[in-house]
């Protein structure tokens, strides 16, 4: 089996609400947006969400992927998208928690990204050339910057 796997974890304190933050987070026109890479995210009438998901990875290229999501948990302090049912190669799992200090919020976002296929060349021709140690770095560095750039774009927002 050939995996991809990154991971994304941060927590931040922003002069902003709860329930500002709940609200901006759990807008995934926000995501589209503000997030470099993500190129789209649709839903439809069973709750599922598709992300649309493009990023460049050295000898392979640019590498468009789309990641079936589902709402797993929607509360007051905590909004989790966790895999769709049935979904077994392009695996998305994003949480974020919000928790009110005063004037200041602490959030703190987790995403983990993995890939999986039979084979690299199911992924793309290059992979395995490539490798899994090689483009699983490079899928980390990606996610890294994606998160964080919209990380940035989202405090300018909430702290208005």
């Amino acid at each position: 089996m050939f995996q991809l796997r990154a991971g994304f974890s941060e927590q931040v304190e922003w002069r902003t609400s709860a329930e500002a933050a709940r609200e901006f987070f759990g807008d995934l026109r926000n995501f589209v947006e503000l997030m470099p890479g993500v190129e789209r995210i649709t839903a439809d009438a069973r709750g599922i969400a598709r992300w649309l998901i493009r990023a460049e990875v050295p000898v392979v290229g640019a590498i468009r992927q789309a990641f079936a999501v589902r709402k797993s948990v929607d509360e007051p302090t905590r909004i989790e998208w966790s895999p769709a049912a049935g979904e077994s190669q392009n695996l998305l799992r994003y949480t974020a928690s919000f928790e009110n200090r005063g004037e200041t919020t602490r959030i703190r976002i987790e995403q983990r990204v993995e890939l999986r296929r039979a084979s690299a060349r199911e992924l793309h021709t290059l992979a395995a050339l490539a490798g899994e140690g090689r483009l699983s770095a490079a899928l980390q560095k990606g996610v890294t910057e994606m998160l964080q750039a919209f990380l940035t774009k989202a405090r300018a927002r909430l702290e208005k």
